[in-house]
């Protein structure tokens, strides 16, 4: 079993390419996520490389090879289940399981995630919208965009919170603004450079395009506005 500190490294390598694209991830990104010093985290990356984990070009980065990429995907699918059982199961709210995931997600064993994965119906993403990757580490992903880059008039499902800082997820809670929540997108406000929403059954709100960038929405065709409101709205009835 690798250690969690490696676990941890693998798994921040693995988030760092899903936004650039799979490419290499650079030495001082990696050290700015792992909050260590650019000597630590070389350091660190040299013996994933000798460990076959990682291939490490100097004064470039670090890359996974297949057989990091499986172990990261594994602590992912972890982190996420286990975030979404304490949110569903616990009652804990969104905006704190986080930091109890980075901890169990090293000491929980297979049976008993899969036991959880079962218990919650093999759900494809956890409680920010962040996809869960399969047993066998596939990852769904859906096409979203920006919420930042959409135009007013457009009607959009919020798919993922890419900042899970918990003070923003507390903020944006407030004005029901979580994965799945229906929004319409009112106005596109460049001068006050903002973003005027107006999520169902919660009061509207405005954004700054540096919150609404921490956002991804599925952009859904608006003859199907009135089918998906009348589904919420028989959803949150029962």
């Amino acid at each position: 079993m690798p250690s969690s500190t490696v676990e941890n490294y693998l798994k921040q390598i693995f988030l760092e390419q899903q936004i650039n694209g799979n490419d290499i991830v650079a030495m001082g990104k990696l050290s700015e996520r792992m909050e260590v010093s650019p000597g630590t985290a070389t350091s660190m990356v040299k013996l994933l490389d000798k460990s076959g984990l990682v291939n490490y070009e100097p004064r470039n980065g670090s890359i996974l090879t297949n057989k990091g990429s499986e172990i990261a995907i594994h602590v992912l699918r972890r982190h996420r289940l286990i975030e979404l059982f304490l949110v569903k199961e616990l009652g804990l709210d969104w905006s704190e399981v986080h930091e109890e995931a980075e901890t169990l997600e090293h000491s929980i064993s297979d049976k008993v995630l899969e036991k959880i994965d079962i218990k919650l119906g093999h759900p494809s993403v956890d409680p920010h919208g962040d996809p869960i990757p399969s047993a066998e580490g596939k990852i769904e992903r859906k096409k979203l965009v920006n919420l930042a880059d959409c135009h007013a008039g457009q009607v959009a499902r919020i798919g993922r919170i890419l900042d899970q800082n918990s003070e923003f997820l507390k903020f944006i809670n407030k004005y029901g603004i979580r994965p799945g929540q229906i929004v319409e997108i009112k106005d596109h406000d460049t001068i006050a450079d903002a973003v005027n929403l107006a999520p169902k059954n919660n009061q509207p709100v405005t954004l700054g395009m540096h919150a609404a960038s921490k956002i991804s929405v599925e952009i859904i065709d608006k003859s199907s506005k009135n089918e998906i409101n009348k589904r919420q709205s028989q959803s949150s009835n029962t």
